[in-house]
């Protein structure tokens, strides 16, 4: 496929392949390599669906609370979690605010010197893509990466999602699996793709934030879909998650990855003029400025995220609520939490808020959300 060529060309690695989600190229990895009834260590604040994807492959997720600082694993937590049981870490690059690869393999090494036996290392980049760690891309710092290619991501195809790898073991044995155990798109689903992205599109439009954002939260329309999406109590798969990539996501893609460059420049840019222009109260706390960070997101921690997103909607400005769950706080995933307590996670769950930071804002958009940022500290 073009784009799986073209992706790995962009991303400088050896084989990149398509899936039609990021979860499901994680639950192929599991089922090619083997991988059943072992550890999977990850985040305990990120996306539920890895911990789907280790939970119907077979496998049990161990979760690691975060640190503060950056929203990604606390390494400390980490080392501790990985026990001789652990095949598989994921490290997830949060936001787009890169983990220290370096120490997260060194961490992973020893843990293979202990036990004698080979642990994985799957790099999460569905928010970071090609932060870099160290000043170099984390996609190539482990044995495969993760991207998911949803509509909200630096770059998508509408829906899917691409595991990249320089190993030609696992990249043959995920190709092979995929093959065997994936169904083609055909037309219908092609033409749902294209329905689908001519839909959504207006609701990123500005003129509609305050119909989205009305829709969302004081009617049960959207409130029910939101809500079902990020409060999800259910380990499951969407009905199609084996029916491959279809040829109008993959041309979405490919023209998507001709523009990536320049993606990346404008979130670094717009990133730079929330650091240099917001004034904000103390008790807000600004994301980290981290050299090599994509900025998936701009996400500060608030004391109250409700009530700033309602005033920023007042003023036109419709902000994101970010991750609005500790995994393993979840009931579903309530068997795996155990006697652990995942502070960090819990209250990051309940007091982030996002700003716009997608490459199509106009540079009055960007001054009217600074502006009705920095407005709330003198109202308020």
């Amino acid at each position: 496929m073009l784009f799986e060529d073209q992706f790995a060309e962009v991303f400088s690695v050896k084989h990149a392949l398509t899936f039609p989600y990021g979860r499901s190229a994680l639950w192929a990895f599991f089922k090619a390599m083997q991988i059943q009834g072992e550890d999977i260590v990850q985040p305990a604040y990120t996306c539920s669906v890895v911990a789907h994807a280790t939970v119907l492959s077979g496998n049990n997720p161990v979760f690691v609370d975060n640190s503060l600082s950056d929203y990604n694993m606390d390494y400390a937590l980490l080392a501790e979690a990985i026990t001789a049981r652990t095949r598989v870490v994921i490290p997830t690059h949060i936001f787009g605010y890169p983990m220290d690869v370096v120490r997260v393999n060194e961490i992973v090494r020893e843990a293979e010197q202990c036990y004698g036996h080979r642990i994985y290392v799957i790099q999460d980049c569905a928010h970071s893509f090609e932060a870099e760690s160290n000043e170099a891309s984390v996609i190539k710092a482990g044995d495969g990466a993760l991207f998911g290619l949803g509509i909200s991501k630096q770059i998508t195809s509408i829906f899917g999602g691409v595991f990249t790898t320089d190993d030609d073991e696992i990249a043959g044995r995920m190709r092979d699996w995929r093959d065997r155990n994936f169904k083609t798109a055909d037309w219908g689903r092609c033409l749902d793709r294209a329905l689908y992205l001519l839909a959504v599109y207006p609701a990123f439009n500005e003129t509609f934030y305050g119909l989205v954002y009305w829709l969302q939260e004081k009617t049960p329309l959207l409130n029910r879909l939101t809500k079902a999406y990020h409060l999800d109590e259910k380990i499951h798969f969407p009905p199609d998650f084996q029916i491959q990539m279809s040829g109008v996501e993959a041309s979405v893609g490919l023209a998507q990855l001709s523009k990536y460059s320049e993606i990346k420049k404008s979130r670094r840019a717009i990133a730079e003029r929330y650091f240099n222009e917001l004034s904000l109260p103390a008790s807000w706390i600004l994301p980290p400025k981290v050299n090599g960070a994509t900025y998936s997101h701009f996400a500060i921690r608030v004391p109250d995220n409700k009530e700033v997103m309602d005033y920023a909607a007042q003023k036109g400005v419709q902000l994101g609520q970010l991750i609005e769950y500790s995994v393993p706080h979840l009931s579903a995933y309530s068997a795996y939490k155990g006697n652990r307590e995942f502070p960090n996670s819990l209250y990051c769950s309940q007091h982030m808020i996002n700003l716009p930071i997608h490459p199509g804002l106009k540079q009055s958009q960007i001054e009217k959300i600074i502006s009705a940022l920095n407005a709330y500290r003198v109202e308020q």
